[in-house]
């Protein structure tokens, strides 16, 4: 300030900076800010780094604000944006060496790549087509169900069948998968290629993403389609493998998928379908050992289900389902870690009226001696806070879920965000791949950070939506970019969370919050698998030094 306005200022009694009043109302301003933070999410993670990861959170900020500016009028803020920045961008090249913990909510059959399952389809002897009606008509393209099955007839037998892309289709007849994409009217096999991706994925043009309604009933869309291709032993091998490859390479360490037991589950060549889902369980685990056998594999702890049934099934068929689901865990332990509702509330029954079936199955697993608990999805699309299908965060947070699926709609209930913090519940939030917003910003996942609600992000549906790898990547890159307030602090915190909330166990409700409160202080699986990925952080700091030091050196 120039010598003239400070006498003027003196002169007119303007208090300045140096004052004792003036310094003692900073003083409690910088204190009432920093009491604001402690309520953070990852007020502890910040409190506690160690001088080199510091600098590198300081450095990561750095680049992700160089870049933010770089991009302003390309869509930066779009969460449906598709492109990728993986070639020029630092900020994503950070992202990708990050350790990431645990994968902890995404739909089995929404994580293959449709690209990939399609060529495994069509090169799979004896799979077949068949729909409930002829799809002869561009209406029937569209929205007509259809299904793959199995079969051991013979060639020649299906030769003789009609073609399903006309009238004369017989409803329910097989034909083969390779003689109905040759006969495939618009194209050929190349169209009947374009078809079955069109009917499995998200078709919305690029900057347009899908209404909430639309996001939500998508994946129920595919599910059927998907889950039948699946339901076959060879098919379900090639595309776990894929998986587990995919989520490695990314270093994510482990994988809780959540799995619709919709379709019966064939075995390689056998000519009827298994009763039950035990030896789906057990093929499940076979792979998940083979693979960490595996020189890429070596990294991996593991993959675990969480059994979903919908939410629209009728009741006798609803408690049947249950009722396979504790039968499948008794004959393979280790694979089912829970329990969950798929579907749209809106669309089916909301919690508060499955609440009997629900005791039922809590009745039904304490007389198995069997341990499954609730990991409820709840809140998943921004609601106004007050409608009956909102009311399912009521439900969930009562009948004692471990954690919840999206929580969108979460911050809107004052109550239930500390009721979530105290009962230790984390909230499994998806960016990407279960686009609510059209916008980063409009996200509400800061709101529930800055509250201190435990958040880990998650990649809901990858494969619906287009997303060609099973990769957290994407998620956290999203986070980091759009969301200035977050930094690396931020996401690393959501990281430790996936691991602090896994699975990897069956534990009482009183272990597993010991599990959750003790953190790397425990003796657990839990506690080691902690006390592995911060020094994975700690070398991944070292490496943010060692490979950006042209920012070390601006800094």
């Amino acid at each position: 300030m120039e010598q003239k306005d400070l006498e003027w200022e003196l002169e007119e009694g303007i208090p300045q900076l140096e004052d004792p009043f003036i310094q003692q109302y900073l003083k409690g301003r910088d204190s009432l800010i920093s009491e604001e933070q402690k309520q953070r999410h990852d007020a502890n993670f910040r409190k506690a780094l160690t001088p080199m990861a510091a600098r590198a959170c300081k450095i990561v900020s750095r680049i992700r604000d160089q870049e933010y500016r770089q991009m302003v009028g390309k869509h930066r803020d779009r969460l449906d944006d598709s492109s990728s920045p993986a070639e020029t961008s630092r900020l994503w090249k950070a992202v990708q060496k990050l350790p990431k913990g645990s994968l902890l909510h995404v739909y089995l059959h929404a994580a293959v790549d449709i690209d990939f399952i399609i060529n495994e389809a069509l090169a799979t002897p004896g799979l077949h087509i068949c729909a409930s009606q002829p799809l002869a008509q561009k209406e029937d393209y569209k929205s007509s169900p259809f299904q793959f099955s199995y079969s051991t007839r013979r060639t020649s037998e299906s030769e003789a069948q009609p073609n399903i892309w006309t009238g004369t289709y017989n409803p329910g007849d097989l034909v083969p998968v390779s003689r109905a994409a040759s006969l495939f009217p618009d194209g050929g096999e190349t169209g009947f290629r374009c078809w079955l991706q069109q009917r499995c994925t998200n078709t919305h043009e690029p900057g347009h993403s899908a209404r909430n309604d639309e996001t939500a009933t998508l994946p129920e869309v595919s599910l059927p389609i998907l889950n039948s291709l699946l339901s076959y032993e060879p098919i379900l091998r090639s595309c776990l493998r894929r998986i587990y490859k995919q989520l490695a390479a990314d270093n994510i360490r482990y994988v809780e998928f959540r799995t619709v037991f919709s379709a019966p589950f064939t075995l390689e060549g056998a000519n009827t379908p298994e009763d039950g889902y035990t030896a789906w369980c057990r093929v499940f685990q076979e792979e998940v050992e083979q693979f960490k056998r595996t020189d890429e594999g070596q990294i991996f702890h593991g993959a675990r289900v969480i059994w979903t049934t919908p939410r629209s099934l009728p009741t006798k068929r609803f408690v049947q389902n249950m009722q396979e689901c504790v039968l499948a865990k008794l004959d393979v332990p280790g694979v089912i870690c829970g329990y969950d509702i798929a579907g749209p509330a809106d669309q089916g029954k909301p919690l508060v009226e499955l609440t009997p079936l629900l005791f039922y199955f809590r009745k039904l697993c304490a007389e198995e001696g069997v341990v499954i608990p609730f990991l409820f999805h709840a809140g998943a699309n921004l609601g106004d806070g007050g409608d009956g299908v909102d009311h399912d965060l009521f439900d969930a947070m009562l009948l004692g879920t471990r954690r919840m699926g999206q929580g969108s709609s979460l911050h809107q209930h004052p109550l239930l965000v500390d009721l979530v913090k105290e009962k230790k519940i984390l909230i499994e939030s998806c960016l990407r791949s279960h686009p609510i917003a059209d916008s980063v910003q409009s996200h509400p996942l800061p709101a529930l950070l800055s509250r201190g609600v435990p958040v880990a992000l998650c990649s809901d549906t990858p494969g619906v939506y287009g997303q060609n790898a099973n990769t957290l990547t994407p998620e956290y890159w999203t986070a980091l970019h759009g969301f200035e307030c977050l930094g690396l602090t931020g996401i690393a915190m959501m990281m430790e969370n996936s691991i602090r909330w896994s699975c990897y166990d069956d534990q009482s409700p009183s272990e597993w919050l010991s599990g959750i409160r003790e953190g790397v202080t425990g003796n657990g699986v839990k506690a080691s698998r902690l006390r592995e990925w911060y020094e994975e952080f700690e070398k991944f700091c070292e490496w943010i030094l060692d490979e950006f030091d042209e920012v070390v050196s601006d800094d």
